[in-house]
């Protein structure tokens, strides 16, 4: 096996002939530690994924690509960065093998966003540009038109975002009968930015012999629920539960007061990160975006953005700027916090911390990626000190924080030069570049106006901003996370000015005055003096302990951080679930499922004494109730007030109406009012705005249907419009047929009755007299002149 990896990156033909069809020959398919050439793919696929540059597959693809090759449908889950797109690619390609004749696509790709959906046809192209298949993208903002021809040009592989798909499945009554594999791309990501049903509803198209694979970086409860109703005997393999962060990543956790975020900014782009590494920044709306630009662009620092309400076309030229590494900085929101693959990005900046530490994680997953290193620079303000514990408890890290240089505290060496502790910036770095911020703010009305906007955002963004636990909230207050030291990054910058600075600051804070009040303001021979002398030298063994107290409770809140928190996040499944949804469960060797769950309490059972025990409630009771005449107990329940209905009848028609939502948990209305609503092939009833006479003007703008009728070249009704027949739905709903009876109506007959063919000669003998009249009256005129 060793021998095989060697020759992989100069894979060469199997045999001088190429345009023999033989096959490749296959390697062994056991042996560990073995390459793709291990898992008997086809010459085509194996050939796209070492022009790619891919040699040895990661953990979860060793997992996956197996299993997926057999048929069998897949929910993956590992940390972000581990080569998921590869997973689901590899299996495609294999399945679909080469472009053939059938009508209609053969494997859909649904993404969260526009970028992902960019991201993964990148992929798709790149390592099956040997299989000859045919792919197209369907984003939201893109033309519609482009899309309608797209679809028209019959594509084996189809990359989309859920909502314009299904509108453009809706639009063109597109039938998905042909689609043989199914891949939901972060599909924790798709449920939490509301495609809930526009899933369901594509999944309700779908035929039932399908192939589908899923991945998510979490297993929340809507998950498991929808892997139960839309996957058929689903393997789940779970590989998240080693680490949630790559050990090539690097966690670097700056201080600082909320005014000066900006200045440390500066500092760490011109200062820290060399010019030609690749930096994207977090910010946490829109508007912090684009002030960061024009406040970057100010500062001579090359640099782009991109957020959700961007327009299309300019996020898309503005992410292939930062790509092509014509810009070093990209700044983002949450929008390229999922999925995205930058291959030579080197750092993460978080200029506003994340308030869920998941979200984190999939911030810094966009650099030290498939072995390479990277680091993550995280600028805190004293409001995110709670988040910044959450995380830590989330991650089970020590937080290390660095001491003051006047602290006298015995600190280890490994503490203060450890690049993952929290540290501060030397002053003098912070005040050079604030003093060339409020130059810039003086001479730019826009920057000024810009601050304001910001400020305002960031209030409403606080408002749904989740708030941190209350046990990390009571912590922070012990640690003094706002007393720590400098961060060893800047030792370098440093002298020893900084600190000496740093140790008076920090004397004078920690500086606590022997006497009271009463004893600094009083003359010695006082009452008030010589009383508060006595008390203290009565209590001075007290005082002694309380300090000593206060010493112990502090280094105990330092050291012992290791414990968990309760994370404001979706509802987690539970191990009853994923038993009733899978049948097979694979996780790491050195981990059981049963370990990934605390066993449950067993409840302890309650004894009552016979003898002694009194009911609430007699034993015959039910009898009772049968027996009763006038049970007031069932009047009450019967009686109650609605506002809907005026008669007795109505109300009962109304109690029909209801329906169990299991969500919700209790029966609910049924949605009486279907005006402006359209009811789909699979009963759902959804926005009539989704369906318009877009389509249809395409065909006659593009003239589709009489350029297949030259095509088909035969009166046969059966030849007519057969590319546009095979993507039409079947006509078994209202809409459906409500629009083939307009269509019907509206087409002319070819058989005429002779008053018909009678009037038809009058109009046609008219004309012609007209344009006789016509033409000898330009004659005349003509002579004339």
């Amino acid at each position: 096996m060793g021998q095989i990896e060697e020759e992989l990156p100069g894979f060469g033909l199997p045999i001088k002939n190429e345009e023999d069809d033989e096959p490749m020959p296959k390697a062994h398919k056991k042996g560990k530690g073995g390459g793709f050439q291990s898992m008997g793919l086809s010459y085509p696929v194996l050939k796209g994924i070492t022009k790619r540059g891919y040699k040895v597959p990661t953990p979860i693809q060793r997992k996956t690509i197996p299993i997926a090759l057999e048929g069998r449908d897949v929910v993956a889950m590992a940390r972000t960065g581990s080569g998921k797109t590869a997973c689901f690619l590899v299996p495609l390609f294999e399945k679909l093998k080469e472009r053939t004749g059938k009508a209609g696509a053969r494997a859909l790709i649904l993404s969260p966003t526009r970028e992902l959906a960019l991201q993964t046809l990148k992929f798709v192209k790149e390592v099956g540009r040997f299989t000859g298949l045919r792919s197209a993208v369907i984003l939201g903002g893109d033309s519609m038109d482009n899309q309608f021809s797209a679809i028209h040009g019959s594509p084996d592989i189809i990359v989309a975002t859920p909502g314009r798909f299904l509108h453009i499945c809706i639009e063109m009554d597109l039938k998905l009968n042909s689609i043989e594999y199914i891949v939901f791309d972060e599909a924790d990501r798709l449920f939490e930015m509301g495609f809930g049903e526009q899933l369901n509803e594509i999944v309700n198209r779908l035929p039932e012999n399908r192939q589908t694979l899923l991945f998510s970086a979490t297993l929340p409860k809507v998950l498991v629920e929808f892997a139960k109703a839309g996957l058929s005997d689903p393997v789940l393999i779970r590989l998240d539960v080693e680490s949630k962060l790559p050990n090539e990543l690097t966690l670097t956790n700056i201080t600082c007061r909320p005014e000066e975020k900006l200045s440390v900014l500066l500092v760490l782009l011109k200062t820290i990160i060399p010019s030609d590494q690749q930096t994207v920044v977090f910010a946490a709306t829109r508007h912090h975006v684009e002030y960061l630009h024009m406040v970057l662009d100010t500062a001579g620092i090359t640099n782009t953005y991109i957020y959700s309400n961007l327009d299309p076309s300019a996020r898309k030229i503005n992410a292939a700027k930062f790509s092509t590494g014509k810009v070093k900085v990209l700044v983002v929101t949450d929008v390229a916090a999922r999925g995205i693959d930058i291959p030579q990005l080197d750092n993460v900046i978080n200029y506003n911390f994340p308030a869920k530490s998941k979200l984190f994680v999939h911030r810094v997953g966009r650099c030290a990626r498939a072995g390479r290193t990277g680091t993550a620079f995280s600028i805190i303000s004293p409001e995110e000190y709670p988040h910044l514990l959450d995380l830590y408890l989330f991650l089970g890290n020590p937080l290390q924080i660095i001491p003051p240089s006047g602290s006298s505290s015995k600190i280890k060496e490994e503490i203060t030069n450890s690049t993952q502790a929290v540290g501060s910036v030397p002053q003098d770095l912070i005040e050079e570049q604030h003093t060339a911020l409020m130059t810039w703010h003086a001479n730019s009305t826009d920057l000024e106006m810009m601050v304001g906007v910001c400020n305002n955002g960031y209030e409403k963004y606080l408002k749904s901003r989740p708030a941190a636990s209350a046990d990390s909230n009571r912590r922070v207050k012990d640690l003094k996370i706002n007393l720590c030291g400098l961060h060893p990054i800047f030792k370098p910058y440093s002298n020893n000015s900084d600190e000496i600075r740093q140790s008076l600051l920090y004397k004078m804070k920690e500086y606590r005055p022997q006497g009271t009040i009463f004893e600094i303001c009083s003359k010695n021979k006082s009452n008030d003096y010589v009383a508060m002398k006595t008390k203290r030298a009565f209590h001075k063994s007290n005082i002694i302990q309380h300090h000593k107290r206060l010493e112990s409770i502090k280094e105990q809140a330092t050291s012992n951080i290791n414990t968990s928190s309760s994370e404001q996040k979706l509802p987690e499944s539970n191990t009853d679930d994923i038993n009733d949804t899978f049948k097979q469960v694979i996780v790491p060797k050195k981990r059981k499922l049963d370990q990934l769950y605390k066993p449950k309490r067993k409840k302890q059972r309650v004894t009552k004494d016979e003898d002694n025990y009194i009911p609430y409630m007699p034993s015959d009771r039910h009898t009772e109730d049968g027996l009763a005449v006038n049970n007031f107990v069932l009047d009450a329940d019967r009686m109650q007030l609605d506002l809907t209905a005026d008669s007795e009848e109505q109300l009962r028609l109304n109690n029909q109406m209801k329906k169990w939502d299991r969500k919700k948990m209790k029966m609910v209305g049924v949605q009486k009012d279907k005006k402006g609503k359209i009811r789909t092939e699979s009963g759902v009833w959804i926005s009539a705005t989704y369906k318009s006479d877009r389509y249809e003007q395409w065909k006659e703008k593009s003239k589709v249907d009489a350029d297949e009728d030259d095509d088909n070249g035969s009166d046969n009704e059966d030849n007519k419009n057969t590319s546009i027949n095979r993507f039409k739905a079947p006509i078994y709903t209202h809409w459906a047929r409500h629009n083939e009876n307009v269509k019907e109506k509206q087409k002319r007959s070819e058989l005429k009755n002779p008053d018909q063919i009678l009037k038809q000669r009058i109009i046609a003998e008219k004309k012609k007299k007209r344009q006789q009249k016509q033409h000898k009256g330009k004659k005349k005129g003509g002579r004339k002149k």
